[in-house]
């Protein structure tokens, strides 16, 4: 056993802002399924929404937002989190982001949903830009170790010990290199695991985005929220050799045009806003359109721009498209929508605090009340700041779990599976019926099958997990199929269109907007 003063389960922003944040006399373990660079915060284009600039104000910001999220963001939330940005913004440069410049002043840009330039970029690769400088140094902290290729199995609770409490006092990690399964025991535990964007066929995120945070805490008593509001990105490159590439939103905040193959536009017959409407709005347009004239993809036109303002503001677009054939000064960009951002998850305070004692979830795995029925672009990385900083200030006042001899992991009833195929076959089966069935665009009758399907997926996974050696794709499928089932839930409880919840059979609005809660 191992024990440690604080395990982050995740290496994002949220999980770098707040082992960065902690006292540097706490014993710090980060766990990462795969590298520290294997995650959507690295993946990000777009940017961080903040008011720096003296023609915004915080009262705009928090209005966008709450427009954004059709009436379910909790306000109170939306403006700490919006009154925060810039000292979180400062960190962040304190610690050494790169933020383009426009001569003294930071260059802002504006994405849909925005009445303002607000959005500091690092060109159209922020994420890595800021992780690349985080993750350095983190690495150069000696109280923190990182853990990469581990995978957290489950959170060792009361119930598990045998308890009545509500208590977690660390989890069981998988050394996927070694096979060996290791007890982490600590003081406190967090979960900053990303969302589930894997649940879908197609989708932005990296392969590490399977909602394990999300299960790990249902199955440690904690309630979940607002799991319907799945955020479809509009604009994901439709490639055969592009797997999961974003075409950031800054692209239409910058007088990107969305087109037909016959050139014509249609966002504006859409909403007014036209191209710079809300995601789920874009995003609903594009799949009505698709579906309304058989198409594969529609198209992203920036070509009326100078080439030279094209390669400066959009460098790495611009060199991954050239790689397949693509030149964006030139040329359309074929794109299509992708299951992109979880805006519900792990019920949490303005400390990032789930249910649990000791046990935290900050990043794209919580549910604070700020994105609400559909997320604000680049609302999420300052999330991820703002929940980062105040979760490592609540531990560090906080008393942590009591010392206590842990079980170590029983082996003793399992063995080798060489069923690999099983959980493949199942792998893509759940993917393909939830972008079906659980898409852009519901019914209640799709919405049932799914249920139906995840049942007897989620049996068949239990007597895997059971009766085999756990391994990787196993654990992570285990934890993809509950919150798929979790996702399903909430959207069947909610009979309404709002936000990004779109449903055939309830295409009105309710006259008041009412969160999805699910207790265990």
């Amino acid at each position: 056993m191992q024990r440690f003063d604080v395990l982050i389960i995740g290496s994002g922003l949220s999980a770098a802002t707040l082992a960065l944040s902690l006292p540097e006399g706490l014993h710090i373990a980060v766990v990462t399924k795969k590298a520290g660079t294997d995650s959507s915060s690295y993946w990000a284009q777009g940017g961080i929404a903040a008011v720096t600039s003296p023609e915004d104000s915080f009262d705009e910001h928090v209005r966008d937002t709450l427009v954004a999220g059709a009436g379910l963001c909790n306000e109170a939330v939306v403006r700490h989190v919006v009154e925060a940005a810039p000292g979180a913004v400062q960190w962040l440069i304190e610690q050494g982001a790169p933020f383009d410049h426009e001569g003294k002043d930071y260059h802002l840009t504006r994405e849909g949903g925005h009445s303002k330039r607000r959005v500091l970029h690092a060109a159209d690769a922020t994420g890595r830009a800021v992780q690349d400088i985080l993750l350095a140094r983190m690495a150069a902290r000696p109280n923190l170790t990182l853990y990469p290729e581990h995978i957290a199995i489950d959170l060792i609770t009361d119930r598990l010990l045998g308890g009545e409490g509500r208590g977690v006092y660390g989890a069981y990690v998988l050394d996927t290199a070694s096979g060996h399964v290791a007890t982490f025991a600590a003081g406190f535990t967090v979960l900053a695991s990303g969302g589930a964007g894997k649940a879908f066929l197609y989708t932005t995120n990296p392969d590490t985005a399977t909602g394990d945070g999300i299960a790990m805490a249902w199955r440690a008593g904690c309630r979940v929220a607002n799991l319907e509001f799945i955020q479809f990105h509009p604009t994901c490159l439709y490639h055969p050799h592009a797997k999961s590439f974003l075409i950031t939103e800054a692209m239409r905040g910058e007088g990107a045009l969305l087109r037909l193959p016959d050139g014509n536009r249609f966002m504006p017959e859409h909403d007014e806003r036209a191209e710079l409407a809300p995601r789920d709005v874009v995003a609903r347009a594009i799949d009505f359109e698709m579906k309304k004239r058989g198409l594969d993809c529609v198209y992203l036109d920036i070509t009326h721009k100078p080439a030279k303002f094209i390669v400066s503001h959009f460098p790495n677009i611009h060199a991954r498209c050239l790689e397949l054939g693509i030149d964006i000064t030139r040329t359309w960009i074929p794109v299509a929508p992708a299951a992109h951002y979880t805006c519900g998850g792990v019920l949490v305070d303005r400390n990032g605090h789930s249910d649990a004692d000791h046990l935290y979830a900050i990043g794209e795995t919580s549910c604070t009340g700020l994105h609400g029925a559909n997320r604000l672009a680049s609302n999420s990385l300052l999330e991820c700041l703002v929940y980062g900083r105040a979760a490592a200030a609540h531990i560090a006042t906080s008393t942590p779990a009591r010392e206590q001899a842990l079980p170590v992991w029983d082996e003793s009833r399992v063995t080798d599976a060489d069923e690999e195929i099983v959980l493949a076959h199942n792998w893509h089966e759940l993917r393909r019926f939830m972008w079906d069935y659980v898409g852009i665009v519901r019914t209640t009758k799709r919405l049932e099958r799914a249920a139906h399907r995840l049942k007897l997926l989620a049996d068949e996974i239990d007597e895997y997990y059971s009766n085999f050696r756990v391994s990787n794709d196993l654990v992570e499928l285990r934890n993809l199929v509950l919150t798929a089932d979790l996702i399903v839930r909430s959207a069947k409880s909610r009979h309404e269109s709002r936000g990004l919840h779109a449903s055939r059979d309830y295409p009105g609005q309710l006259a008041q907007a009412k969160a999805t809660l699910l207790e265990p």
